[in-house]
């Protein structure tokens, strides 16, 4: 055990007073009127309560507040947008890291470069972006945090064309175990660097991030509704897979919502909800999307041109949904496996309940699979199966229906996507960080944190042996 870490947990009310002199920012405890808003996180369900939430102001203060956790042995938390299915986002009685007062923002245009505070959502950044022609590919949620969705790898709009959202990193600044504040790329220390673009935050706390930005004029994209049947579905990724690396797309076969761009006679009915976004020429997109249209009279088609932040609509900041969820990768979706899921989700109750289909390839599976942490470049579709849930006595029934589902589609790929991992144990998160990435990850983790004080999250614990991994990243990290 670190000899600095004290043999005791000091009383909060001592926490909190240090906290408050060692901070520019905020420092929010229980009984402050602003605690019980702050304290809240996006999926309902999670209900904990951090002894302090601080609002920190820049690097300097997460690394007070790393230094604060570490002696006192705190769990530590890292907030962003407060996404994490797991429940990440906070912890129950320790110290949240909120990074959402970090907006630092440095355009260079004419470079197509970035520097982003870690408290811009993906939606903000892509609003400020959007009227300069350029992007980056996040995920489908624009409340998501930017260093959130970015350190599990990123998965959206924009996959085929650009890649995951790690793929557009260039560097980033960091604060590790020991407090100390890190400026990383490929060139000073790659090992950290490598780690960080698809380990999560298992490594310290992102502040900021440096992007490449791809030009992005506008894109032809929009909602396009479908009756879900065996042939819709696997005819919709069937297109998605043969389409231009232009086009990506996701599917949601879902009970249909009572929107008001569909008829109300096909409310509640099982659907494909599906997102489509070109980003090529806009001459093109109409090929693209014929074979789309194709598949039959559409419930809705919203298609249209449209700059790209349109993609991520306002959202109600008081809605928490509770759900359950299981992520997986699967090698194909034709008319069988499309048949279990329509079969599946007419048989359920559940008053929202979905099967997700985001066909990936293109640019996405270009990138060597040791690039970076993500280790799932040759996986063809990320599925993912949820089921919102009413109550706690409501949960395990719709935990199972979901479990079933999943185990009814499970192939011959069994790697797990960690952006949409919940609390499912340390099997999974291994299938997140298969063989080697595992391997690596868990070495450059004993170097960086020995200790293990960013546990808060999808974690990998620190390689405790005289491994070649860990001799490998000991090697790099003094290199």
């Amino acid at each position: 055990m670190n000899a600095q870490l004290l043999t005791s947990t000091p009383p909060i009310a001592e926490v909190i007073d240090e906290l408050r002199a060692g901070v520019r920012g905020e420092v929010l405890a229980a009984d402050d009127e602003r605690y019980e808003a702050a304290r809240g996180v996006v999926y309902g369900g999670i209900d904990l309560h951090p002894g302090a939430i601080v609002r920190v102001a820049d690097a300097a203060d997460v690394a007070a507040v790393v230094d604060i956790a570490r002696r006192t042995g705190l769990e530590l938390a890292v907030r962003s947008g407060g996404h994490s299915v797991a429940g990440h986002s906070s912890t129950e009685g320790g110290i949240v890291i909120d990074v959402r007062a970090l907006r630092d923002f440095e355009l260079d245009v004419e470079a197509r470069t970035a520097w982003v505070g870690a408290g811009f959502s993906a939606g903000d950044l892509t609003n400020r972006l959007t009227p300069h022609g350029l992007a980056i590919g996040f995920g489908d949620t624009g409340s998501v945090g930017v260093s959130g969705i970015t350190l599990g790898g990123g998965i959206g709009y924009l996959v085929r064309k650009h890649g995951l959202t790690i793929d557009s990193v260039l560097g980033a600044e960091i604060v590790t175990a020991d407090g100390a504040v890190r400026v990383v790329d490929a060139e000073h220390e790659p090992d950290l660097f490598w780690a960080i673009r698809g380990g999560g935050g298992n490594f310290g706390v992102v502040t900021r991030l440096r992007f490449r930005l791809h030009e992005l004029p506008g894109i032809v994209g929009g909602l396009f509704v479908l009756p879900a049947t065996p042939e819709t579905i696997a005819g919709f990724v069937a297109a998605a897979e043969a389409a231009p690396d232009d086009l990506s797309t996701i599917a949601n076969v879902m009970n249909c919502p009572p929107v008001p761009f569909v008829a109300e006679e096909h409310h509640g009915a099982i659907v494909i909800l599906g997102m489509l976004v070109w980003a090529g020429d806009p001459a093109g997109a109409d090929a693209a999307l014929a074979p789309f249209r194709a598949l039959g009279e559409p419930l809705a088609d919203l298609i249209h041109p449209s700059p790209y932040a349109e993609v991520y609509p306002p959202e109600d900041e008081s809605y928490h949904p509770k759900a359950v969820s299981v992520t997986m990768f699967v090698n194909r979706i034709g008319r069988e496996e499309a048949t279990t899921v329509v079969d599946r989700l007419a048989a359920s109750d559940a008053s929202l309940r979905a099967v997700q289909i985001r066909v990936l390839g293109g640019q996405m599976a270009r990138v060597p699979t040791d690039a970076t942490a993500f280790a799932h470049r040759s996986s063809r579709i990320l599925v993912n199966v949820a089921a919102f849930y009413e109550g706690e006595a409501d949960r395990p029934a719709r935990q199972s229906w979901v479990d079933e589902v999943a185990a009814d589609l499970l192939q011959d790929d069994t790697g797990a996507y960690v952006n949409f991992l919940s609390a499912e144990g340390e099997a999974r998160v291994r299938a997140a960080y298969p063989g080697g990435t595992w391997d690596r990850l868990a070495a450059i983790k004993a170097i960086h944190d020995p200790e293990n004080l960013f546990r808060r999250n999808q974690n990998v614990p620190p390689a405790t042996d005289a491994s070649p991994a860990v001799s490998d990243a000991a090697r790099l990290a003094d290199g």
